[in-house]
């Protein structure tokens, strides 16, 4: 016993070096934020557009690539740049009324998108191993509230990190099934689209779903907190750090967008080659469209696909919660970040804990989940167009980013994000 003793330890130290030079070692909040993009109620967006028109809907997604990966650059940026949030850069920066008006509605926000993605989760839970929804969505609740109220940053995020490898499945479902590659090119470029409302709704749901401003406070937060656990300083005070760090956040942001981008396109892409062409073109869940899988490209990607979807929302669910308590946290002044214990930081996994229960006691209420989900898509659109006003006033002033403002042509990409965002916002109220 005692001679094996040092040669287990020995492999456990090995084992730990070969997982810090693995590669997802290098990447951070750009990883995570990117996957969390593909939550269930995203999944349930994407399945919608492939089902409903096909491969005509393919190049929405190389179009929202730069916009959403510019977005989150600059809201990272924001983080790393000054060493704290998005939320208090905005309240030190704008009237009150602008902080809270944003923190609450994002809040809001955030408890219904949360019911629609437990629900979803529930959902295919039960269709997996027939055990009832509503008990395989409280496991789920409870379970990620403990991880993030219990494990510190650390160690959480590696567990956020490798369950990224869950947006595969959507890669892999197309391996099942047949995908003439030379249309498929085509389209992406080319669509054959009717602009119709039905159309115009969908082009919508996708972008407001793509760039959606829980992703601006979590990913901004998360290099505050790799910062403080790296034991760094604000680029603000340690422009020698500069370079390596904004150079780290470039590739771990756009490559975090990519895999991301690419995911929902690969979800269009294999629910148009499947539903579409076998005539199912109305999907209105994750769950729904796993289902409706399994007669027609067989049981390995019906598992696949609803695989996907529970370990998407196993990240899902943790960043949306954990993004509105980072917000109200630094408006209120409070001590933040999943790095404290609760016992240091009450108020922060307060709010984690009211957002996840909220969303669970939803699936108990009158209110379709599928409705909660629309309301959240709303108030996302409402908020997302002045916030992104704000991210990017605050990533030109010399005050709040020093000599790290943003580029020109970073800026240009975020104005053109308000542009289209703006539009979807004017959409979603003129379609509904």
């Amino acid at each position: 016993m005692e001679a094996g003793t040092p040669l287990r330890r020995n492999v456990w130290q090995v084992l730990r070096a070969r997982l810090k030079e693995h590669p997802l070692a290098r990447v951070g909040p750009g990883l995570i934020t990117g996957v969390a993009d593909d939550d269930p109620s995203g999944i349930a967006t994407y399945s919608q557009a492939g089902a409903q028109f096909g491969l005509n809907m393919l190049w929405t997604m190389p179009l929202a690539f730069p916009l959403m990966a510019a977005v989150q650059l600059m809201c990272a940026d924001i983080g790393r740049v000054t060493g704290r949030g998005l939320s208090a850069n905005i309240k030190a920066a704008f009237p009150r009324p602008v902080v809270y008006g944003v923190v609450f509605s994002l809040l809001i926000a955030n408890v219904l998108n949360i019911s629609a993605d437990v629900a979803a989760m529930g959902e295919v839970a039960e269709l997996v191993c027939g055990i009832d929804r509503h008990l395989m969505t409280a496991c789920f609740v409870l379970g990620t509230l403990l991880l993030q109220v219990f494990i510190p940053y650390h160690r959480y995020v590696s567990f956020l990190k490798w369950l990224s490898a869950a947006l595969l499945a959507y890669a892999a479902v197309l391996f099942t099934v047949h995908v003439p590659w030379g249309q498929v090119a085509l389209r992406t470029v080319w669509p054959r689209l009717t602009l119709n409302a039905d159309a115009a709704a969908v082009v919508v749901g996708v972008f407001g779903t793509t760039i959606s401003p829980y992703l601006f406070f979590w990913q901004a937060s998360e290099e505050v907190e790799e910062m403080r656990m790296r034991g760094g300083a604000p680029l603000v005070s340690d422009a020698g750090a500069a370079e390596a760090e904004l150079g780290r956040i470039r590739w771990d942001t756009w490559s975090g967008m990519f895999y991301s981008d690419l995911t929902a396109y690969f979800i269009i892409l294999a629910t148009a080659v499947t539903l579409h062409a076998a005539g199912v073109t109305d999907i209105d869940s994750a769950a729904r469209a796993a289902s409706a899988l399994r007669p027609l490209a067989g049981e390995f990607a019906y598992g696949l696909f609803a695989l996907g979807v529970l370990g998407v929302g196993l990240i899902g669910v943790p960043v949306l919660a954990a993004s509105g308590a980072y917000a109200l946290a630094e408006a209120m002044g409070w001590h933040e970040g999943l790095e404290r214990k609760w016992r240091d930081a009450r108020g922060f996994y307060a709010i984690i804990g009211v957002s996840v229960l909220a969303g669970l006691g939803i699936q108990y209420s009158p209110i379709s989940p599928m409705k909660a989900l629309f309301w959240s898509a709303v108030i996302n659109g409402v908020v997302a167009v002045p916030l992104l006003v704000v991210i990017l006033l605050l990533v030109s002033k010399r005050a709040v980013m020093g000599a790290f403002t943003a580029s020109g042509p970073l800026r240009l990409l975020g104005w053109m994000t308000v542009a289209v965002m703006g539009v979807a916002a004017v959409g979603m109220f003129a379609l509904h």
